[in-house]
């Protein structure tokens, strides 16, 4: 199963689980066989955790989910060494982090040191425990949840772990239609129980190499890293995005292009890679909020005022 039958094999069933949210799942899939990790953010009810759960489901593959609370401890997550008695030595018991799909979620309402916890591992896909580094599975993805209006007890992400995330990626409210049809799907149990897996890791990492096959001309990659430049250059933007933003924003565009079946990417991809994985690496202004500017609108702007290749 090559790239395109493994995106529509697993898109077909999110959107049986998921109503109304076919662009999210598509951004969200772009990352997951790209390699990078996904902050999925917004407001309480809108299907977060079931649609992390549902990509979970589809891949023979092994899952964990920690609910973060402010309790939470980096060891909860990684993993503790135990003494053992008869043997007079420290035996490793590995935390949830050692999976292929992780469920971060809530991910903002626990301390900075747990969150932290995550930087290695998602960068790098290895942790540092008691001075030993402990390599993860190659296949390892987070997505991560979070509620971005309700502020009492949480604890707002840095920006360095922020900028470890490939896209940040809103879901929002569906139509009325696609409302009615989740209390049809939910009327006897939730269709989440009956979900099977459509593939497997081998399948995932076929699709990766696919991706990687993806070429991107001379003029485009400087289109897409011109696109990067400008948001450092915005007036009402402290800090631009990053050169990982660069990367990520052109691995995504091939993906998205894979999806689509072509063996090289087009402007099109980039403008819709755009938002999702820029957005949440811009720090604005400070008198920004005076004028509810946001980050979605400084990229808007920037799409429209760089110059796109023909």
């Amino acid at each position: 199963m090559r790239c395109v039958e493994a995106y529509q094999a697993v898109s077909d069933n999110l959107n049986r689980i998921v109503k109304g949210q076919r662009n999210a799942i598509r951004k969200l899939l772009a990352a997951f066989f790209s390699g990078g990790h996904v902050l999925l953010e917004d407001v309480p009810g809108t299907g977060k955790t079931t649609l992390g759960k549902a990509l979970a489901r589809s891949v023979n593959a092994r899952f964990q989910r920690v609910q973060f609370t402010p309790d939470l401890m980096p060891s909860d997550v990684l993993g503790v060494s135990i003494f053992d008695k008869q043997s007079q030595s420290f035996h490793f018991r590995e935390g949830p982090i050692f999976c292929n799909i992780l469920l971060a979620d809530e991910i903002n309402r626990t301390a900075p040191r747990t969150q932290s916890a995550l930087l290695e591992a998602m960068a790098e896909e290895q942790v540092s425990i008691d001075g030993v580094r402990r390599p993860l599975d190659h296949l390892f993805f987070v997505i991560a949840t979070q509620n971005p209006i309700e502020l009492h007890g949480t604890y707002p992400l840095p920006e360095s772990q922020l900028d470890r995330f490939c896209m940040r990626v809103p879901l929002g409210y569906v139509s009325v239609q696609d409302e009615v049809a989740v209390l049809d799907d939910q009327q006897d149990h939730h269709p989440l129980q009956d979900l099977q897996p459509c593939i497997d890791l081998p399948d995932v990492l076929a699709a990766r190499q696919d991706i990687l096959q993806v070429r991107t001309g001379v003029e485009l990659k400087r289109y897409l890293v011109e696109l990067v430049h400008a948001t450092r250059n915005a007036e009402e933007v402290c800090y631009g995005a990053s050169p990982r933003a660069s990367l990520a924003l052109h691995l995504v565009s091939r993906a998205l292009a894979a999806f689509d079946g072509l063996d090289y990417v087009t402007p099109d991809h980039v403008q819709e890679a755009a938002p999702p994985v820029l957005t949440h690496r811009l720090i604005l202004q400070p008198d920004a909020g005076f004028s509810t500017l946001r980050a979605e609108d400084v990229i808007a702007r920037t799409l429209e005022r760089v110059p796109v290749p023909t």
